[in-house]
């Protein structure tokens, strides 16, 4: 883990509420993997004690980008940081996605600004794989651009219908399954599926990969107060190789967690 004052290289508005930040944090860049995230000390908001956690949307040479949407106070004073002013980030944070073995087909699984650390991962599997995306409108699908660039997949789900399918995403991707099951490189025993997003989400994920009897590692989004496990923020009910139950730290343990490992509430 390191602390770096970093350079804002690049704050641009993507679409609706989103923004993208590029900084120049070349020691964090050479640790981080994709599904960890750092902790932003806030503009203007100096006094908190706390910081904002942030995953990773990519880490390439010496510079990290975030992808965030503002919704609150402090992504709200996050978006007045200026290109060419610092910020404290401490990071990187958490356990990270396990790169999927070249046999693997990777399926990836956003829901809205959760495509960040999915679009990190998808550099750095050596198959391509297919991106499904949902989001409540055609503002909150982010970066498909980005994906199709580098040779994925990407199909769309939007609820209320202005982009792709109307519906839920994971609708969207039982209709793919589906549609594959008869392919031998798309059997169980030869796709994974890393998904991040909201609770229900992965939740619904969760159970099919169970069902299915294929791996699911799903990014749990937590309040998290202290990023390194102290302060116990951020506790989320698991489950180990004994089917014993514990309290287990996202900011620490996870925030990648494999679907078996998961109580949910």
């Amino acid at each position: 883990m390191k602390i770096e004052n970093t350079k804002i290289l690049k704050h641009s508005h993507l679409v609706g509420d989103y923004r993208l930040l590029v900084l120049d944090a070349p020691e964090i860049s050479v640790q981080a993997v994709p599904g960890q995230f750092v902790h932003v000390r806030i503009p203007q908001l100096e006094g908190s004690a706390l910081r904002r956690p942030f995953s990773l949307y990519r880490a390439e040479g010496a510079t990290i980008s975030i992808l965030y949407k503002v919704i609150g106070r402090g992504t709200a004073a996050l978006a007045t940081a200026g290109e060419g002013s610092f910020l404290d980030v401490m990071g990187p944070f958490g356990n990270g996605f396990p790169i999927p073995d070249a046999d693997i087909m990777p399926i990836l699984v956003a829901g809205g600004y959760g495509v960040a650390p999915l679009y990190f991962l998808a550099t750095r599997c050596s198959q391509k794989g297919v991106l499904f995306v949902g989001g409540a409108t055609d503002l909150d699908i982010l970066c498909i651009e980005d994906f199709k660039s580098i040779g994925w997949d990407v199909r769309v789900a939007t609820m209320d219908g202005s982009l792709g399918t109307k519906g839920l995403v994971t609708d969207v991707l039982d209709a793919w399954l589906k549609d594959n099951s008869d392919r031998d490189d798309y059997s169980p025993a030869g796709q994974e599926i890393f998904a991040c997003g909201p609770d229900g989400m992965l939740k619904a994920l969760g159970d099919r990969t169970i069902a299915g009897g294929f791996n699911g590692w799903l990014s749990l989004d937590k309040h998290m107060g202290c990023g390194v496990g102290a302060c116990l923020a951020c506790v989320q009910r698991l489950r180990d190789e004994y089917n014993h139950d514990y309290w287990g730290r996202v900011c620490k343990d996870g925030p990648v967690f494999e679907s078996r490992q998961i109580v949910w509430e």
